[in-house]
């Protein structure tokens, strides 16, 4: 479950609130938002299961297997998100040699998180 937690939670870098001045920009998701958070919903349902099972004392391979399938669900919208911004964020981003590599670098990071 520690794993599950450390999966879902943002780096303190990541973690900055937008200011009320700032205005939405379009990210690599934006296109399919609405269908990004419907899987978040049910993934949020995924792990609400889990903890009634815990709660009901359910035999420990049964939640096991559900905690896979959070993890692998989780990592499904991961590798979705990582394609959007590849194809959107860095395709697109900039003409700055500098800068890609920057933004190469970013991914990298976020992806090696995402892989421990």
């Amino acid at each position: 479950m520690q794993a599950l937690l450390e999966h879902l939670s943002t780096p303190p870098e990541y973690a900055r609130p937008m200011a009320s001045s700032e205005t939405a920009t379009a990210r690599g998701y934006s296109p399919t938002k609405d269908q990004l958070q419907n899987r978040l919903r049910r993934i949020e349902g995924q792990v609400r299961g889990l903890q009634k099972m815990v709660e009901e004392d359910r035999w420990c391979p049964d939640i096991l297997q559900q905690i896979a399938a959070v993890g692998a669900a989780l990592d499904k919208v991961a590798l979705g998100l990582a394609e959007g911004h590849v194809q959107h964020c860095m395709s697109a981003g900039t003409d700055d040699p500098q800068r890609r590599d920057e933004m190469t670098r970013e991914l990298m990071q976020a992806l090696g998180r995402l892989v421990r």
